[in-house]
């Protein structure tokens, strides 16, 4: 019987009280609140397209505004990744996908190498999708590379709808985890490294 890579990861601040189980051996599953609809929607469709089972609980002030929520969510996300992945050994550690939707192109790519950068090409032609801050999207894929030990590089490479354009954004970089997080059974439980280790 294989042995899933799952971890939770708890983080409580004066601003958020956040709680975090994921599966990378899932098939997709999500259970999310944040307090905030459309970034549900989001993290459900990053389960979805990633293949990791995520639950998420987020109390957060929302009272101030959602940029406390969303980093802070994206902070723990990555924790979370970073501990079920252990020493990284084993796995493809790179992915990439372009994602269409509609009108709208965008693509990730990523390598999990425990050297945190994000590169982020993508703008927007609204100050808000539903009640959310375009602007926050960024935070948040900032947050999860930073603390998921990856090197993400984000780009919409054309599109009109803002909703299109993040969620092409949020899909494309599910998409390239899941190559990334996958086992590859020629490295023998190695790291995908000429240096030894990751």
């Amino acid at each position: 019987m294989i042995k899933h890579r799952t971890a939770t990861v708890a983080r409580k601040t004066k601003e958020t009280d956040i709680s975090v189980t994921l599966d990378l051996d899932g098939t997709g599953k999500s259970d999310i609140e944040t307090g905030i609809g459309f970034f549900d929607h989001m993290l459900e469709s990053f389960s979805k397209h990633s293949a990791i089972d995520l639950t998420v609980r987020c109390k957060g002030d929302l009272h101030i505004d959602m940029h406390h929520s969303v980093e802070d969510t994206g902070i723990v996300i990555g924790q979370a990744i970073l501990k079920a992945l252990g020493d990284f050994a084993g796995i493809t550690r790179f992915g990439h996908a372009y994602i269409p939707m509609d009108e709208t192109l965008s693509r990730a790519s990523l390598d999990l190498c425990k050297r945190p950068y994000l590169i982020w090409k993508v703008s927007f032609a609204r100050d808000k999708v539903g009640e959310m801050d375009t602007e926050l999207f960024k935070e948040f894929f900032h947050a999860l590379a930073g603390n998921g030990g990856m090197c993400l590089h984000v780009e919409n490479l054309y599109g009109e709808n803002s909703h299109h354009i993040i969620e092409s954004c949020y899909k494309a970089t599910a998409r390239a985890l899941r190559a990334a997080i996958a086992v590859d059974a020629k490295l023998d439980g190695k790291p995908a490294s000429t240096k030894g280790s990751l």
